[in-house]
């Protein structure tokens, strides 16, 4: 394999989204359902992620709707603060580093990626980032796996993607790049190990 591409949420940063919307809820004193239900019903999440609206853009229209009165930074690690690592799978994706290019493509937001790359010193460490809200694309959308093949100069059959989502995986098989449904480490290891890539 040329290259092996990872997803971010829930592969090497597991997540829940439920610390966020319960730590929002008590600062605005509104209820779980109602932080909840804004998120599914308004377009503005989806905007950010697809870099539509800018993070500080957002953040206003967000803290009007609920009368949040705090700054844009007490915001940003309400709504970003709720990440874990992988350590096993960090430490796959560390073995890695020589052997093949190590890529990054998320669906997700500026807000989510200032933090994560803050946080976390590992995420300095790859090849390149398609990160959904620049290049205005969501997977499984066919075209964001094409921009990330013309962008890096890979050839679909080999590279490899990672996601934990069985139609992102799906939609990179079909432009031709192997996909691994991700469940655990181990399991991906394995999967790794049939493309040729050992002894990680």
């Amino acid at each position: 394999m040329e290259a092996v591409i990872f997803d971010l949420g829930n592969v090497l940063l597991p997540f829940n989204w439920g610390l966020a919307a319960e730590r929002f809820a008590l600062r605005t004193g509104r209820s779980l359902r109602e932080v909840d239900d804004y998120i599914v019903t308004t377009p503005f999440l989806n905007d950010l992620t697809l870099g539509r609206i800018a993070k500080d853009e957002y953040f206003h229209v967000v803290a009007k709707d609920f009368e949040f009165d705090g700054s844009y930074e007490e915001f940003a690690v309400i709504w970003s603060d709720i990440f874990t690592t992988d350590d096993e799978m960090i430490a796959l994706a560390s073995r890695l580093k020589g052997r093949c290019r190590r890529y990054i493509l998320s669906n997700t937001s500026a807000i989510h990626m200032d933090f994560i790359f803050a946080r976390y010193p590992f995420m300095h460490t790859f090849d390149g980032y398609i990160l959904s809200h620049e290049v205005g694309l969501l997977k499984p959308d066919r075209r964001i796996y094409e921009v990330t093949l013309q962008r890096f100069g890979l050839t679909a059959s080999e590279a490899v993607f990672i996601d934990d989502i069985l139609a992102n995986v799906e939609g990179a098989r079909a432009v031709g790049i192997h996909g691994i449904h991700h469940r655990n480490a181990q399991g991906t290891r394995e999967e790794l190990t049939k493309l040729g890539i050992a002894g990680i």
